[in-house]
């Protein structure tokens, strides 16, 4: 029985992987991350962490931004008012309106450590923006995990080397989280009211064999949708029993991020980089850096817009 349940996954995985394509006429990054779905735009919003670029992309109408900022942007989240999104950069969070301009909502940490950035993040059920930081050589240890409210940054976890996905369950009261070089998923039950966090659990051990896992996304049916770093594909786990369900092949090594958009929210998002990539490497899979798309037959969910 085993034996084929396996056979029938790889026939799914394949099948899949089949209609991945590039999205044309956007970029190419050389660290594209962060994508994620604004609902209220119909857009999908990415950006490339040393161009220090915000770009978003409205299917049918090609590129609506591409924002320069002046330093390294670690992620975008979309929002409601005001701005259109919320950029995580070096010198601090920023909202972003639609002239392209910007408007500085909290100043980057005062207890990071030196050459220390912000990495990926997003909103929590309530519109609370968390989103974790990095040392630029990943120095163990050295990052956090911080939520930004009334105007300023609260620590939620120390001890963090390369701070990345995060995303809350359907009933919205656990909240999954990876730290990159653990190669693990953890969930903690999570309290919307006051988005505190506790009683850690590992869900999900992802074999070194098949990449580091890096960004993330949730389904409607609760399972994870994880880009592996070096795994060339999206992953997607089963965080009650840790069990892999099946890979999208992304014909690039460095697959960074994943979201669900469209009007049904079945059609998946990927973001890949050039950066880690040999000459070599970059002439087998000459496409890295690009952001892919690849039709579903799953259903996600809508990302938390930033209040």
């Amino acid at each position: 029985m085993k034996n084929l349940l396996f056979f029938s996954a790889i026939i799914l995985i394949t099948s899949c992987s089949s209609g991945i394509k590039p999205v044309e006429s956007t970029p190419t990054a050389q660290l594209g991350e962060g994508a994620i779905w604004h609902p209220e735009k119909e857009a999908l919003l990415w950006v490339d962490i040393t161009g220090g670029k915000v770009y978003m992309y409205k299917p049918g109408k090609g590129m609506i931004h591409d924002i320069s900022l002046e330093s390294m942007v670690g992620t975008v989240v979309p929002a409601t008012g005001e701005y259109f999104a919320i950029a995580a950069q070096e010198t601090g969070i920023s909202g972003l309106k639609e002239d392209g301009t910007k408007q500085k909502i909290a100043d980057f940490p005062a207890d990071a450590l030196s050459n220390v950035r912000f990495n990926d993040g997003k909103c929590d059920p309530e519109g609370r923006f968390w989103v974790g930081t990095m040392e630029k050589t990943a120095k163990e240890g050295a990052a956090k995990l911080y939520m930004l409210g009334d105007d300023s940054l609260h620590i939620k976890k120390s001890n963090i080397t390369i701070s990345n996905g995060i995303v809350w369950d359907t009933n919205k009261n656990i909240m999954y989280y990876i730290d990159t070089p653990t190669q693990q998923v953890a969930a903690y039950d999570y309290e919307p009211e006051t988005g505190a966090i506790s009683n850690k659990r590992v869900v999900v051990e992802v074999p070194k064999e098949k990449g580091s896992p890096d960004g993330m996304s949730i389904d409607a049916e609760g399972k994870l949708w994880i880009a592996h770093w070096g795994g060339n594909g999206v992953y997607r786990w089963d965080p009650e029993t840790g069990n892999l369900m099946e890979k999208i092949e992304v014909p690039a090594p460095n697959v960074t991020s994943c979201a669900f958009g469209g009007s049904d929210l079945t059609t998946l998002y990927i973001t890949t980089a050039r950066e880690g990539l040999s000459e070599e490497q970059l002439k087998t899979y000459p496409q890295s850096g690009s952001l892919f798309v690849i039709e579903t037959n799953v259903k996600g969910t809508q990302a938390n817009l930033f209040k």
